[in-house]
């Protein structure tokens, strides 16, 4: 019996030794299974479940996506510096789905034309069925599609037309500059980024306002043309017609007046409509109405609409860094005018005149250095040749007769009243030989189109201008200035603080106030720029 219980015991013994591998080789099966699975958790997912996300996709199927939508092109550059950024992991999606950041790009490129874009996204057909479906799976054709149209957006709204064009266009001023490829990390964990009124200067902004105004008063008939007799020649204050109505309803539309009485008289009411529709359309400010004024409130709708779009483009390439300086110099082109910022308020308005149609003042940018009193003019070489030479040989007494001299094979006006310079000049070296300066021809400024110059731009208050630069500078004061002025020798004086000077071209410019200001095409550079944005 001993020896039957001893066998007994034994086999207990080992029976329960079994069990216990038993149990520990199920559990390992288990904890191998678990983790296999939780590998697989890894590269799937879907909104709530982890099946169907996969982590990241083959580098070679971004070539295969741009030989299916070749369209889409343009943007391989960026998306594969992104990809390539990113390991070729996927950006649109994570474990909960397509990211939200994905959905606030699409519907931005459904209202691309609130930002006045006028081109239609490739594929946009695709794209919409894609965004229709309600599956949460990562796809490789919705994530490769939301990185072109996400560079497809920046690069309309925020970037602008490639700085390549800059030359074609003819504008030297700086770029602004940014990795919108970085720009991306920020936007996916906060999309309401995209809503920042800081990405663009506050003139952007502006001129977005009065299009959505504009396109309003467009969407309601827009304005009629204003016909009058073939003899129409000049409406004045107190007279009455059919004409003086018809002007009254479209500067109705405009709101330049408060309301269309339909009145026939050319009352006080509208005179002071008249007043500001000329003021912000770059007019002589009288009361006259002549055939000139109402051309211009002939300009269709369409074409403002055009003219605005083109303006908020040219914004796009300015850095906001720019308005942030501490005082800077700008000069409009086609406005004729310069605007001196100084803490950032306005401390300066003149009127300027600028390089005429054959000499045109260039688009750049400077960093005013010297302010030079009593000036020489040391003539430009293509002006020797093409005016003075000749009149040289017409009369030899030429030079003598407006105070001009021989210098070392080339001639110079010698300071002076009479100095085509004027009485000072302000310098912001540059290879295109530009400056801002005095003039002795005063009555120029009384003109409407002040384009007459060769080039460099003439200052209606150089005083003014001189006195606010060196305002802060205790070698100088405006006595000093004066004298240095009119001392009839030339003297250079080095600015302690060098100024930014910005020369640019908008023929669209809205006030602080809301009002929207047209100014002429003199340089006809709008149609070139508004086919640019058509083609891209």
């Amino acid at each position: 019996m001993y020896f039957y219980k001893q066998i007994s015991d034994e086999c207990m013994k080992k029976a329960h030794e079994y069990g216990i591998l038993i149990i520990v080789f199920a559990l390992s099966i288990s904890l191998i299974s678990w983790c296999c699975n939780k590998k697989k958790d890894n590269g799937n997912s879907s909104h709530g479940t982890s099946k169907n996300f996969v982590v990241s996709f083959d580098s070679t199927l971004v070539t295969a996506f741009y030989a299916k939508y070749p369209k889409l092109v343009l943007y391989k550059k960026q998306v594969a510096s992104l990809y390539q950024k990113n390991n070729y992991d996927f950006i649109w999606y994570d474990k909960k789905g397509r990211k939200e950041t994905a959905d606030v790009i699409y519907n931005k490129i459904n209202n691309l034309s609130e930002e006045g874009i006028q081109v239609k996204a490739p594929y946009k057909e695709i794209v919409d069925a894609l965004f229709q479906t309600t599956t949460s799976k990562s796809d490789i054709n919705t994530e490769l599609f939301l990185s072109n149209y996400y560079f497809f957006y920046i690069n309309k709204t925020l970037r602008g037309i490639d700085s390549t064009k800059m030359k074609e266009l003819e504008w030297y001023l700086p770029r602004k500059k940014q990795s919108y490829v970085g720009y991306l990390d920020s936007l996916l964990v906060d999309p309401k980024l995209l809503d920042n009124k800081e990405q663009h200067i506050s003139q952007y902004y502006k001129l977005k306002t009065v299009l959505q105004r504009y396109r309003t008063i467009e969407q309601k008939g827009g304005w009629d043309s204003i016909v009058v007799p073939n003899d129409f020649k000049l409406i004045k204050p107190g007279d009455s017609s059919d004409v003086v109505a018809k002007v009254r309803t479209r500067l109705f539309l405009t709101g330049d007046i408060a309301e269309d009485s339909k009145n026939r008289v050319y009352g006080n009411a509208l005179q002071l409509a008249i007043l500001k529709y000329k003021k912000r359309n770059g007019f002589t400010l009288d009361k006259t109405i002549s055939p000139k004024h109402i051309a211009e409130m002939n300009v269709p709708i369409g074409q403002r609409i055009k003219t605005i779009i083109v303006n908020m483009e040219r914004c796009r390439w300015i850095s906001t860094s720019v308005t942030k300086a501490k005082e800077f110099i700008v000069v409009n082109i086609p406005s004729y005018r310069l605007t001196y910022f100084k803490e950032g308020n306005m401390a300066l308005v003149s009127n300027v005149v600028v390089g005429n149609t054959m000499n045109k003042t260039v688009i750049f940018s400077g960093m005013m250095s010297y302010i030079v009193f009593s000036p020489y003019w040391n003539v430009p070489i293509n002006i020797i040749k093409t005016e003075l030479l000749p009149n040289i040989k017409k009369d030899k007494n030429y030079l003598s007769k407006h105070n001009m001299e021989w210098n070392n094979g080339n001639i110079r006006q010698k300071p002076g009243t009479s100095n085509s310079l004027g009485l000072v000049k302000f310098l912001f070296p540059n290879t295109n030989n530009i400056y801002l300066h005095d003039t002795p021809s005063k009555s120029l400024f009384n003109s409407e189109k002040r384009a007459f110059s060769h080039g460099c731009i003439r200052v209606e208050k150089p005083v003014e201008l001189a006195n606010l630069i060196l305002a802060d500078d205790s070698n100088w004061t405006p006595e000093k200035i004066d004298e240095a002025m009119h001392k009839g020798k030339e003297s250079w004086y080095t600015l302690k603080n060098k100024i930014p000077v910005y020369i640019g071209y908008f023929t669209a410019w809205v006030d602080d106030d809301g009002t929207i200001n047209f100014y002429k095409d003199i340089y006809e550079k709008d149609a070139q720029l508004a086919s640019m944005l058509v083609e891209q």
